[in-house]
């Protein structure tokens, strides 16, 4: 079986990962904040910023708070690794 189509996860290997990973996870759906993914990517706020605006990454403005959530983070984060 064929796990990569053209550098992406297929469906079923996606779910796969999905599920392993919200086992792990306290609260998948929590929030996280520029902060947190900038101590997580060793990056400084200013280039972690930069990172929120950015089109293809899945963060949502609250107010003025930018914010991601967990398990949309780590998705973006496994889907960057595959494609390098």
């Amino acid at each position: 079986m064929e796990r990569k189509v053209e550098g992406i996860l297929n469906d079923e290997l996606k779910e796969k990962l999905i599920n392993k990973a919200v086992e792990r996870i306290d609260d998948p759906w929590a929030n996280l904040t520029v902060k947190d993914v900038a101590k997580d990517l060793l990056m400084g706020e200013d280039k972690t910023n930069e990172l929120f605006r950015r089109p293809d990454f899945p963060s949502v403005n609250i107010g003025k708070t930018k914010t991601i959530t967990t398990i949309a983070y780590y998705l973006w984060k496994l889907e960057r690794r595959i494609e390098k």
